[in-house]
């Protein structure tokens, strides 16, 4: 086994191919059953997953690596990455695990962990789990081997929650929503909640076939949806991703509201109620300055963070905040969940629009953004192209140019083998200028 396993958002990689094996899961199913049991009489995990083909194989070799250990396994099925969370601490599971690699494409997979609190694990205890794959997991005996069994009423469950989030009992009636659920993990969910909330629902992207998840569709590409808007005369349109922890809007006019805008009102009226947790939202670096700046003319602090939604509940938590998320759509609210949760950060964009009688679109351009450019770099495995004397002279030489009207973000991807290329700055044409660059330095040393 490689020494490190867990990458910005647990276990990440192609289906059938290391990590993602059907051999990798079951020992990382023994290590983590081993590594969280209790002492107690009972012990138990909770297992959800989207909808890819190979979470069938995934799921099946977890399930055998935590019974082997003695823990009673809870399948789930299809259900929300958030839904796992809250599951886990609700049915008082010693772990959860959501099978899902989230906004990327079908051949890939991962392997999240959650801890008995509902929260994503520490760095502490991921190294632990490794430490007992590299050493061999202690079995149980023959008569303590776990059991499983599927957990019928798991969606349900979450639905129920997921309502009670919405602060208007009276409901969206008279509304035109089109959500997109990315043929992925919230397929039923999402629709049943706002159809249930008394909304009118045209549902696309419900239609997984273990292959299409992500497919020219959800929070990535949210193309269709804005058409289907405009098609159908709707008044907002929700794009969620493969696992539905991330979401952008679409307002009736098309245009596309980022997870910024969206935590950028949510902080405003957060704070104009006295809710916001000391009057600070917790976003990533990858966050615009206009949303900074949004933030500071509204008496609110922002504080970044490295890059996953990991990262931030961890600020969130150790600060004591309650709102916080990523550019990409992650919007975290631990009042109400406690990771990123797509359904709920609509939920409350939809509060506004029924607490103010205004249009989605006089509610998403909260700020007006920086110009920021954003490329990723496909490099080869193996290969260090940020190491090297040329990009590091482009990134330099970029960061001068800038000056204090701009910055440059340059990272490597947690979860692929992609050189992330972010620039920002007030001249829109030097920041092409720059980011061009340090884009073509990049793909010379890959």
């Amino acid at each position: 086994m490689a020494d490190k396993l867990f990458g910005t958002d647990g276990v990440r990689g192609r289906a059938n191919r290391y990590p993602m094996t059907a051999d990798m899961a079951l020992k990382l199913g023994a290590a983590a059953g081993r590594y969280f049991r209790r002492d107690r009489q009972e012990h138990r995990v909770v297992i959800g997953k989207d909808t890819r083909l190979s979470g069938y194989m995934i799921e099946y070799a977890l399930t055998a690596g935590f019974a082997s250990t003695g823990m009673d396994v809870f399948l789930l099925g299809p259900i929300p990455t958030p839904a796992v969370g809250y599951l886990t601490h609700g049915l008082r599971a010693d772990v959860g695990v959501m099978i899902s690699a989230s906004h990327n494409p079908a051949a890939d997979n991962g392997i999240k962990l959650f801890g008995p609190d509902g929260y994503k694990l520490s760095d502490e205890a991921e190294a632990g789990i490794e430490q007992l794959m590299r050493d061999g997991a202690r079995l149980a005996q023959p008569e303590n081997i776990g059991r499983a069994k599927r957990f019928e009423d798991a969606r349900g469950r979450y639905v129920e929650y997921a309502k009670t989030t919405f602060p208007y009992r009276g409901r969206l009636e008279g509304l035109r929503i089109v959500v997109d659920c990315a043929n992925g993990a919230a397929y039923r969910t999402a629709p049943a909640v706002l159809w249930e909330l008394g909304a009118e629902v045209i549902p696309i992207g419900v239609e997984p076939d273990g292959t299409n998840i992500n497919a020219n569709c959800g929070s990535t590409r949210p193309e269709a949806a804005a058409k289907k808007v405009i098609d159908v005369r709707a008044d907002l349109g929700i794009c969620l991703d493969g696992d539905a922890d991330r979401v952008v809007l679409v307002d009736e006019k098309g245009q596309v509201a980022d997870g910024d805008q969206i935590m950028a009102l949510i902080a405003t009226r957060w704070a104009e109620e006295g809710r916001l947790k000391g009057d600070t939202l917790v976003a990533t670096v990858m966050s615009n300055l206009g949303l900074e700046r949004h933030l500071e003319a509204k008496g609110i602090a922002l504080k970044r963070t490295g890059v996953g939604d990991r990262h931030v509940v961890e600020a969130m938590r150790a600060g004591g905040h309650n709102l916080g998320g990523e550019q990409s759509g992650h919007i975290v609210m631990t009042d109400y969940a406690t990771t990123g949760d797509g359904l709920i950060g609509a939920l409350q964009f939809l509060a506004s629009m029924v607490e103010t009688g205004k249009r989605a679109s006089d509610l998403a351009r909260v700020f007006e953004p920086v110009p920021q450019t954003l490329v990723n770099v496909r490099y080869t495995e193996g290969r260090e192209p940020l190491e090297t004397d040329e990009v590091q002279q482009a990134i330099a030489d970029g960061e001068k140019a800038f000056g204090g009207d701009g910055r440059l973000l340059i990272r490597k991807s947690g979860t692929e083998p992609l050189i992330r290329v972010m620039g920002e700055a007030v001249d829109e044409a030097l920041l092409g200028q720059v980011v061009n660059r340090v884009v073509t330095a990049v793909k010379a040393a890959s």
